[in-house]
Parts: structure tokens; C-alpha cells; sequence
């Protein structure tokens, strides 16, 4: 068969060293894969999952079983397991998003054959299309069962964005040629492992336990499924209703609940079955026993085209909050990464208590917890659903209290968040990890990465002034805020040689550099985008207790026994924190000068992809820690994370300036140092080139979009998307593009078009206003807020404020 290809490939310039594209041609508004494609089929299954905020199944087929081809895996939010594995001599404890019994397997054979599939039958076509606007998944392949006859096979499936807990599959079968019998079982399975990520395998995967099947009493033809998981005791219950063109029976085979019939296919006329399955944890609000409300939610659910109609219009519905209009090929990957957004964070979302996962609800990889990349996610949901944005930090404030105790673990007072977070806040992080490259377990030491602090308090902040709901700052997020500057003020040591606080014994965003050369203890000096943004909370944090009502702020110095005196050291480390610097530009962190120049060119002839450098030189006897190389964006990630003017007051008030050639000389300095190994890399990149060098940012901006589609880090996506850069491709066209901030009660607005993305559109809400319309062309901007009783907005744009009434449409000039 020809191989499949994405004309992505052929008409957005190239970026070095990506892996080839695996997507078949798409229409607006959907994307498409042509052909069967054993090498390609964990991206399409990563890439075509559905799901609603709640659970999400990925795209595999329903007649193939987990191997090495296919991996089926359904994960509900927030439904961890910790089990304890030996893995290279040590007890290794891991908590993993569990891989729940598997709901999809439908699978057919011609009456006593061989049951039907991709890798045992002659395929003749086969389609998969996802459709983005109706949230739907659509297949269509056609067996040759033998010279006479051929099985064309379509199907529909959708996980329901209008009822979270529901999901159904539709199968069409038609035979060309002769008469077929055609056995079809449709089963809930509930023996399934979490086995998706092979370096994983050395680990306990089997999370399910109790498993029991049966028949419904009060609804005949829905059988039910129930288990529970292994450690954290979270009850699972799954009902499934079959019809179909002929009589459907239901038996049981341990782990499995089975529904059969045997249809009798005519030439040229189709039989049809369809599947509807309901999901409930022990963990969802307003429940008592999940297997009876699966069985009641499978007895009571409306036949397909009802449930898909329902489905869509809560989709057009969702569409219409997030409303993006951006021509060409770049704008349908930015509509299939907002729609996998969606999927995983939608207003279901909201009535939850999850964070955000790094991989999505999509695949097994990081173990489904919750890093930083809520710093990418949040400013994009905050301007189209507070929320659920609300709601994730919610996630965070509920684990204060794992926050503290780990500080005070650390003899420090205040709140220190994990680098990796899952069911209930302690740190996540392996203690471990396997370099696939060497097939050595080497120590983990990036749960030293404490800048996730600083991130979580930039996202209380950052969703309160586009939302402007001061009740949550006045409350949760003071609380918050309050206890990382805590944190960080009592992380400062002062250094009466180089007269600045300092903080010790860190890792940076950049994550290659864990250790100084021969260092008998992990961890780095004065990384400068810790201590930036340590500097910044604690401004910010004494700015917020400055403005609180009277009341509240009493209360809150009384319960967190806040003193004058420890606010006055807030104050001196705010103004004292070291930030290096070497050769005229900012220091990634001190000592980094001084270490060894890499021969980046030699490394790309002999490895090709140096993507992992890290792995690359550990598997040589060397190690990243001995040269100026970076994993991803570090220092460059101030220039992300903060607009200009307060870069420029912040390192004002630590005593340094901070002008343009500064800058421009940073940024220089570790584009050049860059391996860029992580997704999240190109996106900064992009955002911060845009603004200093616009000829070079589209290669990164391309790279940010072509992440997961291309599969740019060779297999990773199979393993689950990476949530993190798609929101971020999202913000940079809301956010980075238009410089778009949310301060002072009014939208600032300062774009810089790239001549490859100069004309785009999108809605925010923003201020009460919902839909406020925003589109940029032709150095011009054009805004239109929707009719309403509330106050005109407020726009700053080039020095110049202006005011848009509710109902009026206002163009305005920019800037030459």
C-alpha cells in the first residue's frame, strides 16, 4: 500500500531533524488517516482519542487486543494506583493513572474462521477520521475475506461531551460478493495492565483487582463490569447495552463480560450493532455504588443518533467559548491541538478534583501526573473557561497542607510543592529512571526542580487578573502565594561575601543539569530563573497582603502567624536574590560559565537527532553536566513567563538592569546551546524570538506545532500528547502574538505579527464580557464585544487607551 503522508509535510517549511509525518490528507474541520499503517497506529492512537474532561479512550481499533502494535487504554481523571516494584535491587514505588477495563472490544469473523484483523487480513482500504467539530471518530476498512467476498467495515464512535459518564460506538457491516454469516462479540474487559510505555515494563502494571461480571436484573441485555484498584481502593463500574440487526446474547468469561450475535449479511445490505457503555468511579461527586449507577446510566441512555446529536451540540456549543480563526495548515493543527485541550479539560472538568496531566488523558507516559505544565494551560483556559481553570488550582490549594510537610521535611517553613503531583500531593517523582539508550536505572534528582512553586503562584495570579475574581485571591490563592514566598524566603541563605541571598542545591527548567562536574551531591547554585521568579512572588505576594481588605488580611496573618519581621525579610530578599551572569549575558546558573564548550556539530554528524543529548553522553561514560548544553528554554523562559516591563522592574529591583542588548546577547547565547528536547522548547523559543528576532521564530513556532502531529522526538506522542505544548501553541496565537496581557481590569495589547501568521482571530472572555471577538490583519486590529448590560471594555494598545462599548466593533490602526 502506498505509505501514508500529511501535506503538512510538503507545505510548511522544514524544521532540522524532524521525524517524518504520519497523517493522512484532512479536510477543515476534521483530521484524516489513509492506509494501515502497523508503524504509525500508537500516534493515530494518541492522536484520535476522544474523550470530555472526565475520561478519555484512545483511537484504537476495537477488534485488536493490547500489543506491541495496539495499546487500547480508557483513564478517567485523577484515578491513580501506587503499587511497589523491585526494579534494579531497590522497592520502587510508583503511582500511576490507571489504565481502566478496556470498554472498545468489538470484534467480527466470518462463522467459525479466524476473528478479523488489520494484522492477520488482507486490508484493501482503510480510513480513520477524526472530526473535530462534532467530536466523533469515524473508521472505514475493507477485508478481502477470500476471492468471492469482501467485509466492509465502518464505524462511529464518541465519548459524550453532554453526559461525562457515557460513550458509545456504532458498527455497520455490509458484505460484497456472497452470503456471510459473521460472528460479532462485543466484551468489557477487565484484564488489562498498564503497559503502554515499554521502559516502564519493570514495573508493577496490574492495577485492577476484585474483577466480577454480570447481568443486569433491571435492565436484560446490559451486562455490568466491576473491579477496584489494587492500593488506593477507587471502585469501578462498567455497564455496556448491546443491540443489534439479530438476536444478542450476554455470557461471561472471567475477566471479561461478552455480548454475541451472529448476523447474516446479504450481498449490498447493511447489519448494523451498536455498543453504548457508562463509566462511574467511586470518586465521582453524588455517587454511592458504581456498578448500580453504570447499570441504571447503560438502562436509561438514548439509542446512538440521539446520543451523538446531544454529543454534538454540546461540542458547537464548547466551539463557540473557544472560537479560533486561523488560516491554512497552521490553523488546523492549532484546531486539533485546542480540540485535545478540550478533551481533557473541559467545563466536566470543573466539578473535579484533578490537576493537569502532562500527557493528557491520552496515554500512560510520565505516569499521568501533573508537573508545571499548568504554566502553559491555565493562561489559555483563563480567558475561555475560569472555571475550570478555577478548578485546577483548586487542585493545588486542597494539597497545601502535603506542600508544607514536605518543607518542613526540608527544615524549611512555608509551602513546597512536588515536582511531580498525583492523587494526594506528596512528591511523584521516580527516584530512578531508565536511559533506553545505555539500559542503565540512573538516579532521578528532578523533584529539585522547586521552581514549580513559582509557577503555581504565576498561575493564581495570572488567572485572578483575567478573571478578576478577587474572592478566590482574597482566599485560596493568598493562601497559596503566601506560603511559596514563605518557601522562598526561607530557602534564601545570605552570603556576606558576595552580599546577596542565594538559593542552593537546585535544578532549573533546563533539566539536563543536575549536579556540578564531580559533585558528590546533586543539585545547582542561583539558578537565574528560580531566583527571578522567587523574587517576583515575593513582590507580588507583599503587593497582594498591601491591598487586602483589613479583615482578611488580619486573618491571615493570625492563622499563618505572620510577623512584621518576617515580612521585612520578604521584602530584603525580594531586592537580594543573586542572578549571575558570564560573558555579558545572564548566567543559566552560577558556575555555568565556567564549563566546557560541547561540539555540537560532531555530536549531529555521528547521532543525526541529538535531541536527548543527555542520554546520548551518559551512554558514552560522559555526562551533560560537564558542558553549556540545555535540554529546553531556562533563562529564556523569563522572557515566556513575563512581559518586558516587568522583566525590566523585576532585575531593577534586584539591582541590575535589564535592557535589550542584555537580552538579545542571552538569547544569542543558549539558541546556540539548545538541544531542544522537549516539546515544550520550540514553543518558548517561538513566543521569545518573536518579539527579538522574527525571521528566525517561525522554524520554532513550526516546531511547537509539528510537536506531536510529526511525532518530532521519534514515539513519544504514542505514549500520550504533550498537553503542555498544545496549550502553549494556543497561547502564543491568544497571548504571545498579539501581547495580549490582562492587568488593571483591561485587555494591553502590543502584537508583533510574524510574516508567516500576520492574520488570526480568536474570542476571549474577559471582565463579564463573554465572546469578545479580537482580530488581528494588516496592521490592524479589530475588536467587537457582544451586546450586553455590562461596562464598555477597556483596550491599551501603543501607549493609547480606548474604550468598546457592548454591541460596537472598533478597528485600530497599529503601530508602524
Amino acid at each position: 500500500m502506498t505509505p501514508a503522508r500529511h501535506p503538512t509535510a510538503a507545505t510548511l517549511a522544514p524544521v532540522p531533524h524532524h521525524a517524518p509525518l504520519a497523517a493522512g490528507t484532512s479536510a477543515p474541520g476534521t483530521w484524516a488517516y489513509e492506509g494501515y499503517d502497523p508503524a504509525a497506529e500508537r500516534l493515530r492512537e494518541a492522536l484520535c482519542t476522544l474523550g470530555n474532561g472526565r475520561f478519555a479512550t484512545r483511537g484504537a481499533l476495537p477488534e485488536c487486543t493490547a500489543d506491541d502494535v495496539h495499546y487500547p487504554g480508557t483513564y478517567v481523571a485523577g484515578c491513580y494506583d501506587r503499587l511497589t516494584s523491585e526494579v534494579a535491587g531497590r522497592q520502587v514505588e510508583n503511582e500511576d493513572m490507571v489504565n481502566l477495563p478496556n470498554w472498545l472490544p468489538l470484534r467480527f469473523r466470518p462463522a467459525g474462521g479466524d476473528w478479523l484483523t488489520p494484522d492477520t487480513t488482507t486490508v484493501l482500504e482503510h480510513h480513520l477520521t477524526l472530526h473535530l467539530d462534532g467530536g466523533t471518530l469515524t473508521r472505514h476498512t475493507r477485508y478481502a475475506l477470500d476471492e468471492q467476498r469482501i467485509l466492509d467495515v465502518r464505524q462511529q464512535r464518541l465519548v459524550s461531551m453532554a453526559d461525562p459518564h457515557l460513550a458509545a460506538l456504532r458498527t455497520e457491516f455490509t458484505c460484497e460478493g456472497a452470503a456471510l454469516d459473521l460472528e460479532v462479540e462485543a466484551a468489557l474487559d477487565g484484564g488489562v495492565t498498564n503497559a503502554g510505555v515499554a521502559r516502564y515494563r519493570e514495573l508493577d502494571g496490574r492495577h485492577l483487582t476484585h474483577i466480577h461480571t454480570g447481568t443486569a436484573a433491571t435492565a436484560p441485555g446490559t451486562a455490568w463490569l466491576r473491579c477496584r484498584t489494587r492500593g488506593s481502593d477507587v471502585r469501578i463500574g462498567m455497564a455496556a447495552r448491546v443491540t443489534a440487526d439479530a438476536a444478542v446474547t450476554v455470557r461471561h468469561a472471567h475477566p471479561r463480560a461478552l455480548h454475541t450475535a451472529r448476523l447474516r449479511l446479504e450481498p449490498g445490505r447493511t447489519a448494523r450493532v451498536d455498543k453504548t457503555v457508562a463509566l462511574h468511579t467511586s470518586r465521582d461527586p453524588a455517587i454511592g455504588d458504581p456498578r448500580h449507577a453504570a447499570v441504571e446510566r447503560a438502562g436509561a441512555a438514548p439509542g446512538f443518533e440521539q446520543l451523538r446529536e446531544d454529543h454534538r451540540a454540546a461540542w458547537e456549543r464548547l466551539w463557540r467559548r473557544a472560537r479560533l480563526e486561523v488560516p491554512g495548515e497552521p490553523g488546523q493543527i492549532l484546531r486539533l491541538h485546542l480540540f485535545h485541550v478540550l478533551q481533557t479539560l473541559s467545563p466536566h472538568t470543573a466539578d473535579l478534583d484533578v490537576g493537569v496531566p502532562a500527557r493528557g488523558l491520552h496515554g500512560e507516559a510520565y505516569r499521568g501526573h501533573v508537573f508545571w505544565d499548568e504554566l502553559f494551560v491555565l493562561p489559555y483556559l483563563n480567558l475561555h473557561l475560569p472555571e475550570v481553570s478555577r478548578a485546577l488550582l483548586g487542585y493545588r490549594h486542597r494539597r497545601l497542607e502535603p506542600a508544607r510537610a514536605a518543607a518542613r521535611a526540608l527544615g524549611r517553613r512555608g509551602a513546597m510543592y512536588p515536582w511531580q503531583s498525583g492523587s494526594d500531593g506528596r512528591e511523584e517523582t521516580q527516584r530512578l529512571h531508565l536511559n533506553p539508550r545505555s539500559g542503565r536505572w540512573l538516579p532521578d534528582h528532578s523533584h529539585l526542580q522547586r521552581h514549580v512553586g513559582s509557577a503555581i503562584a504565576h498561575n493564581v495570579w495570572q488567572y485572578c487578573e483575567a478573571s478578576g475574581d478577587t474572592e478566590f485571591l482574597h482566599t485560596a490563592g493568598a493562601e497559596m502565594l503566601l506560603e511559596i514566598a514563605r518557601f522562598w524566603a526561607d530557602s534564601a541563605t545570605w552570603d556576606p561575601a558576595l552580599r546577596s541571598h542565594r538559593i542552593l542545591g537546585v535544578m532549573g527548567p533546563d533539566e539536563y543539569h543536575d549536579a556540578y562536574p564531580g559533585a558528590d551531591r546533586p543539585g545547582l547554585d542561583d539558578n537565574a530563573y528560580t531566583n527571578v521568579t522567587a523574587a517576583w512572588v515575593l513582590t507580588r505576594t507583599l503587593d497582594l497582603l498591601g491591598s487586602l481588605p483589613e479583615p482578611r488580611r488580619r486573618e491571615l496573618t493570625e492563622d499563618l502567624e505572620l510577623t512584621d519581621e518576617e515580612l521585612r525579610r520578604w521584602e530584603e530578599v525580594s531586592r537580594t536574590l543573586r542572578i549571575p551572569f558570564h560573558e555579558g549575558v545572564i548566567s543559566q546558573f552560577e558556575g555555568y560559565g565556567d564549563l566546557d564548550e560541547l561540539d555540537w556539530e560532531a555530536y549531529r554528524a555521528r547521532y543525526g537527532d541529538i535531541r536527548r543529548l543527555d542520554r546520548i553522553l551518559e551512554a558514552e561514560g560522559d555526562s551533560v553536566n560537564h558542558y553549556r548544553a540545555s535540554k529546553q528554554a531556562d533563562v529564556l523562559m523569563l522572557g515566556h513567563l513575563l512581559p518586558p516591563h516587568e522583566l525590566v522592574a523585576l532585575f531593577a529591583r534586584l539591582g541590575h538592569r535589564f535592557d535589550d542588548d542584555l537580552w538579545r546577547r542571552t538569547v544569542d547565547h543558549y539558541l546556540a546551546r539548545t538541544s531542544h528536547g522537549s516539546t515544550l522548547s520550540g514553543l518558548v523559543h517561538g513566543w521569545v524570538l518573536a518579539r527579538c528576532r522574527r525571521t528566525e521564530a517561525w522554524d520554532h513556532v513550526q516546531e511547537a506545532l509539528l510537536s506531536d502531529v510529526a511525532d518530532v522526538q521519534g514515539g513519544t506522542t504514542g505514549e500520550g500528547i504533550h498537553l503542555g505544548a498544545m496549550a502553549g501553541t494556543l497561547d502564543l496565537v491568544q497571548r504571545g502574538l498579539p501581547g495580549l496581557e490582562t492587568r488593571e481590569g483591561a485587555l494591553w495589547l502590543d502584537p508583533v505579527p510574524l510574516p508567516r501568521l500576520s492574520s488570526y482571530g480568536f474570542t476571549v472572555r474577559h471582565d463579564g464580557h463573554w465572546g469578545v471577538r479580537l482580530r488581528l490583519e494588516h496592521r490592524c486590529v479589530e475588536i467587537e464585544v457582544p451586546p450586553s448590560e455590562e461596562a464598555p471594555l477597556d483596550i491599551h494598545l501603543a501607549g493609547r487607551a480606548f474604550r468598546v462599548r457592548p454591541g460596537e466593533v472598533r478597528r485600530l490602526e497599529l503601530p508602524d
